[in-house]
């Protein structure tokens, strides 16, 4: 986890916090029991399994990608999934929802506190860039 938000971004990690990732989404989804039909039905986007598999997925296509990733936490309840850095040593958060509401305090707080040159969020939404968030659907993880 990281707290303060630096370069370089691997020095500044609190190594007591951190989040487990499956390294197969599908893996994932055998060791919960999810059944198809429970991954696949339309409500799919407000359950817990939905948030777990979006983010496995996510971190999946990053890491396949040679990204080191990170995750933000604030003092109080804000949470940016992942930090990675670009090529031109940017810290760029990257925050994950499941569905199409990608209305988020968290990336609010991220970005007033930090001012990254940019945002993603990765969502059920189309391609889009507006108020320096860049938005990717979530079937295009593996293009970041």
């Amino acid at each position: 986890m990281v707290e303060r938000v630096q370069s370089p971004i691997g020095a500044m990690t609190n190594r007591d916090f951190f989040k487990l990732y499956m390294s197969d989404t599908g893996m994932l989804c055998s060791k919960l029991a999810a059944l198809p039909h429970e991954v696949m039905k339309d409500s799919f986007g407000s359950t817990l399994l939905a948030r777990a598999l979006a983010e496995n997925h996510v971190m999946q296509q990053l890491v396949t990608h040679n990204n080191k990733i990170y995750y933000w936490r604030s003092a109080g309840k804000a949470e940016i999934e992942f930090l990675i850095t670009d090529s031109a040593g940017n810290i760029i958060p990257i925050e994950v929802k499941k569905g199409s509401n990608v209305r988020s305090q968290s990336l609010c707080t991220y970005v007033q506190k930090n001012n990254p040159s940019y945002a993603i969020r990765i969502s059920a939404k189309n391609f889009g860039f507006q108020n320096n968030i860049k938005s990717i659907p979530l079937y295009a993880a593996h293009l970041i």
